[in-house]
């Protein structure tokens, strides 16, 4: 059996999906390994795996109501944080253990980036405290940026606020986490 990449935009796929149910899974193979990547960083893998199956699912059983106004990565991403959210005290316990032990929750064990993940370790008590004292909503929108690479206007239609609620969101993040996190010293 070949895979072979759908030229077809996501709008697209969605509704020949309402005819050709396995389309669907094109959709699933271009969001899921980001989609699944932030989730790990927020819930832990065991989560990230249940809950991107719980999104997808969601997503394909309500395909029909998908109206094309808003792309259709936005959308998956809103079922998601909707997901999240329901799940926020497990992230919370995370954080908490986070910060009590130094120990990541969310990592498998695969360093990708040496020099990053020890940066990482030293800072992870400290951040995972401070992200565990920011309110959900806020938390979802640093989060989104940081962890989904997503742009300020996809973190809106993610979480369906206006933009300048996002920005403003974000900014008191920021300040909140640069004031629990060490200055960085640049000595030359």
């Amino acid at each position: 059996m070949t895979h072979t990449r759908d030229d077809r935009d996501d709008r697209g796929i969605v509704a020949a999906s309402l005819e050709d149910a396995e389309a669907f899974g094109e959709l699933f193979r271009r969001h899921a390994p980001r989609l699944h990547a932030y989730i790990k960083r927020r819930l832990g893998l065991t989560l990230a795996d249940d809950l991107v199956s719980e999104t997808f699912a969601t997503a394909f059983r309500q395909r029909d109501r998908f109206d094309g106004r808003a792309d259709f990565g936005a959308w998956l991403w809103g079922i998601a944080a909707n997901l999240i959210a329901k799940h926020h005290r497990q992230e919370t316990r995370m954080y908490r253990a986070l910060a009590r032990t130094g120990v990541d929750p969310a990592e498998d064990g695969v360093a990708e980036r040496a020099s990053d993940r020890a940066s990482a370790a030293a800072l992870g008590p400290r951040l995972a405290k401070a992200l565990a004292s920011l309110g959900a909503q806020d938390r979802n929108a640093v989060l989104l940026l940081a962890w989904g690479e997503m742009s300020y206007s996809e973190i809106a239609a993610t979480l369906d606020l206006p933009i300048g609620t996002v920005k403003a969101k974000i900014h008191r993040a920021r300040i909140k986490l640069r004031k629990a996190l060490p200055k960085e010293r640049n000595d030359g």
